[in-house]
């Protein structure tokens, strides 16, 4: 390939920067042991702090479909009251869909849902805890929850779905603080 075109193509696959901490190329992956393995982090020297996130995440449905959704009218019934619980549902058992992550006693979580344009459906999910670890894990599988229970609602009559992208928006508490995507 020539080297102008890798160029091109890794200039468009560069992330937005968020306001968080600046890019630390020695900073440690804390689930990987010195040997490499990895590893669930010991957290229980860590004090108990409040901890929120918020998550978000897009739906692509074809407009008439989306419209279907919003009104209640699908054959398989109320897709986004049983996105919502699906999305709860799944926040609360985050520990069982991700294996290194630590089990949280949730005491709030929310899914919302609204349309952003024709064809667009957005779903930001927040979630709340008094833990020794954050919370942002539970706010994304939550997403990711509600998203594939759109899709499963939806999938008899648009079978081209696009769910993405899903991203933390903010979180806040514990040691490394508040952030805000910008």
């Amino acid at each position: 390939m020539p080297s102008a075109k890798r160029n091109s193509q890794a200039r468009q696959r560069k992330r937005p920067v968020s306001n968080a901490r600046p890019p630390n190329r020695a900073h440690k992956l804390t689930h990987l042991a010195p040997t490499g393995e990895a590893r669930m982090v010991d957290v229980s020297a860590k004090p108990v702090t409040q901890r929120e996130a918020v998550a978000s995440g897009i739906v692509r449905i074809q407009p008439g479909v989306l419209d279907q959704l919003l009104a209640g009218a699908l054959p398989k019934g109320d897709g986004l009251a049983t996105a919502r619980i699906a999305g709860i549902q799944a926040a609360k058992r985050t520990g069982e869909w991700i294996p290194l992550c630590h089990p949280l006693p949730l005491d709030w979580a929310q899914i919302e849902l609204q349309r952003t344009t024709d064809d667009t459906l957005r779903i930001v999910c927040s979630a709340k805890t008094a833990a020794r670890t954050g919370v942002e894990m539970e706010a994304l599988v939550g997403v990711a929850a509600a998203a594939l229970t759109i899709y499963d609602m939806v999938k008899s009559a648009d079978r081209a779905v696009v769910i993405g992208p899903i991203q933390l928006e903010r979180k806040a508490g514990g040691k490394s603080g508040t952030f805000v995507r910008t």
